[in-house]
């Protein structure tokens, strides 16, 4: 008799974007009529670059004929972009890697998601609370969790790192042993960068006990000060103890192309490894579960990488950074804390007079008609604040904020 996959059930209500999407049509059912300004979900909303365009119209063009057609492709990614990935992180973060530790994936979701694979059941997972819901999700469905706690907000087993306003939002290693710890540097939800030296305590803490760290680096084009880092990798003795995801979405705008990838260097090692055997059961397990990214995709992320693909793309940047400063000032302009907004596309805001996170976007959704993420839904540190998002188009963003100016009283 098949069964269910009983971890499934341990996960707590539904995931947190389309609840956010569930309450927001529910409310314009009741509201008919009424404009709703969406600052919510981590959507890019601008199009995508010249560059991009062309070098993906070009792989029509191949594809439409049969002497240019191409099918499958390396399941770990088309060689060019790879080696265009090595070159990438080479000028502009001063690192060296291999295109055989690069993997091409649909997104660093996925990838976060799935790395988790490679490790044991009964592996002890640290996740930076709070974080992007998929770190945690994924261990629950894989096991390595007990139930949820409604009263503390978490999962028994978990170990939670803690980064609140006392640290800054970035968190200090845990104290007791782990075997994986999920950092997200921009972060995401609450905006913080971790330091050259917040970093070096991790991988020192990885090293001596054998941990793995996997380190989201999805919003590094956002990082505009030059004392943050932008890779795991520029922190002495990672290649030991961290694999990195990152992604074109944030980037490039690729969230609907989907593309991203992960690098897994060949010295990485955790306890029962040798060198090497890490990367090679990923390079397995890609080649068994997938099929490559699409080919098309991989074109567009190539020209995005250098010349006037990168000029085009850190322009989209700088237009969400804008944003995000408008959404900064505006929300300070009304007696809100808030932080992040300057090397992240996100704002965190601190909830005004103890409401809860989903307090918070009730409020703000029935006076202002504003859409914002309740951050309790990123863990239990995320209660009283709400991630407010820059992407969306800026004559919204600045809507958005004179509607707050105007109708929320606090």
């Amino acid at each position: 008799m098949a069964t269910v996959n009983k971890n499934f059930l341990k996960l707590n209500g539904g995931y947190l974007f389309p609840e956010i999407a569930r309450r927001t049509k529910a409310w314009q059912e009741r509201h008919p009529g009424v404009s709703i300004m969406r600052l919510g979900i981590g959507n890019t909303t601008e199009a995508l670059s010249p560059a991009v365009c062309a070098a993906m119209k070009q792989k029509i063009d191949k594809l439409s004929s049969r002497e240019t057609y191409s099918g499958y492709g390396d399941e770990q990614g088309d060689t060019y972009l790879r080696d265009a990935l090595v070159t990438y992180y080479k000028e502009h973060w001063k690192v060296e890697l291999r295109n055989t530790e690069f993997f091409i994936s649909d997104g660093a979701k996925s990838d976060a998601a799935n790395i988790q694979q490679l490790f044991g059941e009964d592996a002890v997972v640290a996740v930076q609370d709070p974080s992007y819901p998929v770190y945690v999700d994924s261990n629950v469905i894989a096991g390595r969790t007990g139930s949820y706690d409604e009263t503390d907000f978490c999962y028994q087993g978990f170990v939670y790192l803690k980064s609140d306003l006392s640290n800054g939002f970035v968190p200090a290693p845990p104290k007791e042993k782990v075997d994986l710890i999920y950092l997200c540097s921009p972060n995401n939800p609450t905006g913080a960068v971790a330091s050259r030296e917040q970093l070096k305590v991790f991988v020192d803490y990885a090293l001596a006990n054998k941990s793995v760290i996997i380190f989201d680096s999805a919003y590094s084009e956002y990082i505009t000060e030059s004392k943050y880092p932008h890779s795991i990798f520029e922190i002495e003795g990672s290649r030991k103890c961290a694999i990195e995801l990152s992604s074109f979405s944030k980037f490039a705008g690729f969230t609907g192309v989907r593309l991203g990838w992960t690098i897994i260097p060949h010295e990485l090692e955790c306890e029962g490894t040798e060198e090497g055997m890490l990367n090679r059961m990923w390079n397995r397990r890609q080649c068994t579960f997938f099929n490559g990214a699409s080919n098309i995709a991989q074109a567009g992320g190539a020209a995005s990488l250098s010349g006037e693909g990168y000029k085009e793309c850190r322009a989209l940047v700088g237009y969400y950074q804008r944003n995000a400063k408008v959404i900064k000032e505006g929300l300070e302009s009304v007696g809100l804390s808030c932080y992040g907004g300057i090397n992240s596309p996100y704002v965190w805001a601190q909830t005004p007079s103890g409401l809860t996170s989903w307090e918070f976007f009730d409020l703000l959704l029935d006076k202002c008609h504003v859409v914002v993420t309740p951050g309790s839904g990123f863990g239990p540190s995320g209660e009283h604040y709400v991630r407010v998002s820059s992407y969306g188009h800026f004559e919204d963003v600045v809507s958005a904020m004179e509607s707050i100016r105007r109708n929320l009283v606090i």
